[in-house]
């Protein structure tokens, strides 16, 4: 059975408590550090003065080509490890550098709406 699609949650919502372990969801952000013996990276993503980590387990994607300092997007599961800290197991984790990170905020932000107004038509056929 094939995983779930994964919604996109932003860099700095995912060490929040509205994303549980085993949740598929898809994020993106900085290549900072990328460790091929314990297949463990790092992404990082700046928000307003904030700069937030995200630790992606590249076990299932690799051998792959880590170009430090790249954009990267990553699907794939959330699990907690030691200290409650979420690690994604990545499915897919791809190079998109030279992408616009302004327009692809917004179109994460636009989709959120338009799943929103889709549920509330949904609820409101059923009643």
């Amino acid at each position: 059975m094939l995983p779930a699609a994964g919604t996109y949650h932003f860099p700095w919502e995912i060490n929040s408590a509205s994303v549980s372990e085993g949740m598929t969801l898809r994020t993106f952000g900085r290549l900072h550090s990328y460790d091929l013996v314990c297949s463990q990276a790092t992404l990082t993503a700046q928000h307003a003065s904030v700069q937030y980590c995200c630790r992606v387990c590249t076990k299932f994607v690799e051998p792959f080509q880590a170009l430090l300092g790249s954009q990267y997007i990553v699907l794939g599961e959330a699990e907690y490890e030691e200290g409650e800290e979420i690690v994604l197991k990545a499915r897919v984790f791809t190079c998109v550098e030279g992408i616009n990170l302004q327009l692809l905020e917004k179109a994460i932000e636009e989709q959120r709406k338009y799943f929103q107004e889709r549920q509330k038509n949904l609820e409101g056929s059923t009643t």
